[in-house]
């Protein structure tokens, strides 16, 4: 069932990595053939976030045929000077249309005071229209990506009619604390599958308890009232912009 304050937006871009945490060992990374749900929800947080809402990715739609392209890579060893030699298999030439929506962080009491679901909607839609708040990057940050608005299921894909392919055990996305409540990073794990080139997310509660995994511990940070998500006073940062406005 398709939210209020649900946002639809296609990204595209020349390359993609959505790397396998596995294929990592040895400093060579080699993509998944989709995005992950965290990816997703990454770029979104790039168009528009603040710690007073939760985006959550509800469907992805594959518009171009799934291609890759192994490059010949020269990382730096850090363990001494110098460079290596690896090789990164991208994905070439992707674009998906994308539908999300967002719910008040409840864990997040300190800003309550912003739970505005009319505001943060119409912000969200004109970032999309405009490309952005931030950089948009496809998995890595040497693979950049654009996006603008959509209507989800429109357009010709290259996989309307192929019925439905499963990709195994793929990674999802974190459990962070100040999204949980709890003071533990934990990693999610699902087994996507793809029907007529759309990926159906679950919501993080609702992935298979058997395939989550604890990470370490971890504090989240604490914004306190009366601050913004910068931690800057609100008086405070209405002054600053006031003397730099009379400077200027």
């Amino acid at each position: 069932m398709q939210k209020r304050n649900t946002v639809e937006f296609s990204v595209y871009g020349r390359n993609a990595l959505f790397s396998d945490p596995i294929t990592r060992v040895g400093g060579e990374k080699f993509s998944y053939q989709i995005p992950t749900y965290q990816a997703l929800k990454g770029i979104l947080e790039s168009i528009y976030w603040k710690p007073t809402i939760i985006w959550y990715i509800d469907e992805m739609r594959v518009m171009k045929k799934i291609q890759t392209q192994a490059k010949g890579m020269r990382p730096i060893k850090y363990a001494s000077n110098g460079n290596d030699l690896a090789y990164y298999t991208y994905l070439k030439d992707v674009c998906y249309q994308v539908r999300a929506h967002f719910e008040f962080n409840p864990f997040r009491p300190e800003l309550k005071h912003d739970w505005n679901e009319h505001k943060h909607h119409n912000i969200a839609r004109r970032m999309i229209e405009r490309g952005g708040r931030r950089d948009i990057f496809l998995g890595t940050r040497e693979c950049q990506g654009y996006v603008e608005p959509c209507v989800f299921g429109e357009g010709k894909g290259d996989y309307d009619d192929y019925g439905d392919i499963a990709f195994g055990v793929m990674f999802h996305g974190f459990d962070y604390p100040d999204e949980t409540g709890v003071d533990e990073l934990w990693i999610r794990l699902w087994r996507p599958v793809m029907r007529n080139g759309v990926v159906r997310f679950p919501a993080p509660n609702e992935c298979p308890a058997e395939l989550r995994r604890f990470i370490k511990s971890m504090k989240a940070k604490h914004f306190e009232d009366k601050h913004n998500f910068s931690g800057i006073n609100e008086e405070e940062l209405v002054r600053i912009l006031s003397v730099g406005g009379d400077e200027g």
